[in-house]
């Protein structure tokens, strides 16, 4: 099967919510009043009561309560709700995922984003960015199982979907990889091509030039939530911690190490938007 046979497949693609597709469509204008985005996510009234229930959650911590989705757009700003919208719109596009515990996959997509926007903040990156591209960065499993679940499975019983040694399985049984997927969905959906990029580079970031500073953090967030996964020892962290992508971003590791808050707390609320 070839990249173009996996999305030629009827059951490789969800369908967004339609806000989704016009907040997807908003990062190509150079501006966007926040009353029209609120209109745009009040039409959608499971869209509403999610954000509304993600704005008053731990994660955001904010001094009041937030009642309407205008106050929320006020409040969080339009790149945060367009952010939230687009990634609860993500993880309710997949309903049901032959071979793939969809909470345990959006578990730990949500602490890498978590954790994608923590060290983002650290090193001056975009934020909002590096959360989406957390959140997004192993989608092409959902694809991929959805698309082809006995060859998926044939690939789990090698390589765990969720494991550092996936990816290279999947190259070598298919000549294209969970990440090669993941890029592909975000050009079909018509992200901005920043968004394809990193997912293409985050495994392996410094084969890129010049540096896609995004596509690193996401590598360090992603190297967290799997270790956070296999319960590692404050020696096994020390040990495995990406040194050379925290030294091209200009990271000393002790902040993620010792500083970077547990993963849980990061993520506080977040599980929101899985329900």
């Amino acid at each position: 099967m070839t990249l173009q046979d996996l999305f030629d497949t009827p059951t490789a693609l969800p369908t967004a919510p339609k806000v989704v597709d016009e907040l997807i469509g908003s990062f190509d204008k150079a501006s966007v009043s926040t009353e029209e985005i609120a209109k745009k996510v009040s039409q959608d009234p499971v869209l509403s009561a999610k954000l509304l229930r993600l704005a008053n959650s731990a994660y955001y911590n904010v001094s009041r309560s937030i009642g309407t989705v205008e106050d929320a757009v006020l409040m969080l700003g339009f790149v945060a709700v367009r952010t939230l919208v687009i990634s609860s719109g993500l993880v309710n596009g997949f309903k049901s995922v032959t071979g793939l515990d969809l909470r345990e996959f959006w578990r730990y997509s949500m602490h890498t984003a978590a954790a994608a926007r923590w060290i983002a903040k650290k090193v001056r990156a975009d934020q909002e960015l590096a959360f989406t591209i957390g959140l997004m960065h192993a989608i092409g499993q959902l694809v991929m199982h959805s698309a082809m679940p006995e060859r998926a499975a044939a690939l789990d019983a090698m390589a765990g979907p969720l494991d550092e040694g996936r990816l290279p399985v999947e190259q070598a049984a298919l000549g294209f990889g969970y990440t090669d997927v993941g890029a592909e969905l975000a050009r079909r959906w018509q992200f901005p091509a920043p968004f394809s990029d990193a997912i293409a580079a985050f495994a392996t970031p410094l084969a890129t030039e010049p540096l896609d500073r995004v596509a690193a953090v996401v590598h360090l967030a992603v190297w967290r939530a799997r270790a956070e996964r296999q319960a590692l020892s404050d020696e096994q962290l020390a040990a495995t911690f990406p040194q050379a992508v925290a030294d091209a971003l200009g990271m000393e590791a002790g902040l993620v190490l010792a500083d970077m808050p547990p993963l849980d707390e990061l993520a506080a609320g977040l599980e929101e938007m899985m329900s």
